[in-house]
């Protein structure tokens, strides 16, 4: 069913707040897609916190401009799905890319983080970028690493006093026995 001029500008108006807070965006031409198969991507997408939409491409240059991600207009060519990583840069490169992996009529076009357009190809890449979570760990262990070290070295001598201690005290019980 067509869209209404109101329908269409709540639409452009709604993608434009939600690119205007994205980290990164993927592309995907979902041409051959059944109805519940685009269901199931949007379910996983959800769950990620990834924002799916299907856009004509007009409204999706329009809904672009003005934000980081409008460089990505000109490339918008064929029926396409726009997912967009509200929080994490790497969560809508992942739920397409793993989407991807069982439907083969997914086919991601473009990916564009921080404002930088990238072919598809580097949708593994993108995917690959850690989580939060996974880059909070990161950083800890290497802000713990040094302290670690430190405190084994300090550690240490006494540590190997005792072992020779005990060394020598079984090598007098293995001769007095």
């Amino acid at each position: 069913m067509p869209l209404n001029l109101e329908d269409k500008k709540a639409l452009v108006q709604e993608v434009n707040d939600v690119a205007a807070k994205a980290q990164s965006v993927v592309a995907a031409e979902y041409r051959g897609i059944t109805v519940s198969q685009m269901t199931e991507l949007r379910a996983k997408a959800r769950g990620q916190g990834v924002y799916l939409r299907v856009i004509k491409n007009t409204l999706a240059r329009r809904a672009l401009a003005g934000t980081t991600f409008e460089s990505v207009g000109p490339q918008l060519r064929g029926p396409l799905v726009l997912a967009f990583s509200k929080d994490d840069p790497g969560a809508a490169a992942r739920v397409v890319k793993d989407f991807a992996k069982t439907n083969d009529k997914l086919v991601p076009t473009l990916v564009s983080i921080g404002g930088q357009v990238l072919p598809p190809k580097d949708i593994d890449r993108i995917a690959s970028l850690p989580t939060r979570e996974q880059a909070l760990a990161q950083l800890m262990g290497l802000l713990k690493a040094p302290i670690e070290k430190l405190v084994r070295t300090l550690a240490e001598p006494q540590a190997k006093l005792v072992r020779t201690l005990a060394a020598v005290r079984d090598q007098k019980q293995a001769a007095g026995a």
